[in-house]
């Protein structure tokens, strides 16, 4: 018999491996989901209504949902209630004093928090399932049946595809390997590239397109690209000096190190939450597909190249691009912890004067990768308003593509590192 416990598929030894499977089968039926359509729907209907609805925010929305929005599938919201919910709630922690409290409560605060997120989900889910069942029937031919049984069926199988979603994505990030929501958004934007690509060559086969177009587009792709990798590599490091001290006879620290801080602390969660409130208020005028004028001149601010459109999506990435800094990193704490610690920045007194050193760099550092994310995401919108590109090579999708795959890779190798020292210390251990 074995005495290694960590032999077999399922040990410890395979931890990685199963992490990798196990998510691979969740985004496996996070897509199956988005091909089930809802009850009641004509699929030919709304298959010609949808041909003309891809642009503008719906067409982002279709983008995020992984295709669903156009086959009106039990995903079709997606998993952007819980994204609106999540910021909703995290703009209360800057503001609510009941937030603040339950923030600094540790675990059992964060548990109240998830909580309150996951009720907020079910209510904007509902209200937004509404919306779309509204909109349906109102479009002549795509409901076989309009009714009450109708909305209400209607409303119960998007609320439960969003919060299935909620679930797939939890699971992920505590499971799999991390990033589960991120994820669940990059699955979908990838599984939609080739449908792009043979749009974008059909273009070019049908003269919509000249070669050369084409041809710049993909290079344009390439470059935004390179682009965003050597941005998202790029880091400022502080140098952090540790005095030596005297023990007995031994002399201990006198060591350097760096304090990384990224260009792009918050990575692409300013472009998905901008995404997710440009969304949100027009669900009604989106999803309705309305003959009323209302909806239709509110749909016409929103398209790609409209300077309302514009600047609400540049607003937005760059507002939580610095909200979303200021949670993930507390210059204070750290300048407190290298105090703690005996460390000190070369001519910056510890404490408060490191921390407001800290926080000067940090604060350009976010302005720079603010106005990077914007850049990225809102220059292939004025492509995309001029000519007639697939949305799924927009910068947005670009963005969250590149960011999820580096983190991705990223925790893949710190868990590989991690294992790979737990299995020389076993050896060391037992001698083998």
């Amino acid at each position: 018999m074995n005495p290694n416990p960590d032999t077999g598929f399922f040990s410890k030894g395979n931890d990685l491996k199963n992490r990798i499977i196990f998510t691979v089968l969740l985004l496996c039926v996070y897509r199956l989901g988005t091909y089930i359509p809802l009850p009641g729907i004509d699929l030919q209907s709304l298959q010609s209504m949808m041909q003309s609805k891809q642009t503008g925010l719906l067409g982002m929305f279709n983008v995020f949902s992984g295709g669903a929005v156009s086959r009106m599938a039990i995903f079709a919201l997606g998993i952007m209630p819980y994204i609106s919910s999540s910021i909703i709630v995290q703009l209360l922690t800057g503001v609510s004093e009941y937030f603040k409290n339950l923030k600094n409560q540790g675990e059992i605060g964060r548990k109240k928090i998830t909580q309150i997120t996951r009720y907020g989900t079910v209510l904007l889910a509902t209200i937004q399932g509404y919306g779309v069942s509204v909109g349906l029937e109102s479009s002549s031919g795509v409901v076989i049946n309009p009714g009450v049984f109708f909305t209400l069926t209607t409303v119960i199988n998007l609320v439960a595809g969003t919060i299935f979603l909620m679930w797939l994505g939890e699971q992920i990030t505590q499971r799999g390997i991390g990033n589960g929501i991120s994820l669940i958004i990059f699955s979908g934007i990838v599984a939609e590239i080739p449908r792009a690509l043979a749009a974008t060559f059909e273009l070019g086969r049908t003269g919509a397109l000249s070669a050369s177009t084409i041809i710049f587009i993909f290079l344009l792709l390439i470059g935004t690209v390179a682009f965003i990798v050597f941005v998202e590599r790029a880091v400022r490091k502080i140098l952090i000096n540790y005095p030596k001290r005297q023990m007995g006879t031994k002399i201990y620290g006198g060591e350097s190190s760096h304090l990384p801080l990224k260009i792009n602390t918050a990575g692409v969660i300013p472009a998905i939450f901008a995404s997710a409130l440009l969304l949100l208020p027009v669900t009604f005028s989106n999803f309705g597909m309305s003959e009323s004028e209302l909806f239709a001149d509110i749909s016409g601010l929103f398209s790609q190249g409209k300077p309302l459109y514009m600047l609400l999506y540049a607003s937005g990435i760059i507002f939580f691009s610095f909200f979303y800094t200021s949670i993930v990193f507390n210059p204070k704490e750290t300048a407190e912890n290298l105090r703690k610690h005996g460390g000190y920045v070369p001519g910056i007194r510890p404490g408060e004067r490191t921390a407001y050193f800290i926080e000067d760099i940090l604060t350009k550092l976010t302005t720079i990768g603010a106005l990077y994310l914007t850049l990225v995401c809102l220059m292939p919108e004025f492509l995309i308003s001029k000519y007639p590109i697939p949305f799924y090579l927009g910068g947005t999708s670009v963005l969250i593509v590149v960011i999820v795959a580096m983190d991705t890779v990223s925790q893949i190798q710190t868990r590989m590192m991690s294992q790979q020292y737990e299995s020389l210390i076993k050896k060391t251990r037992f001698g083998r």
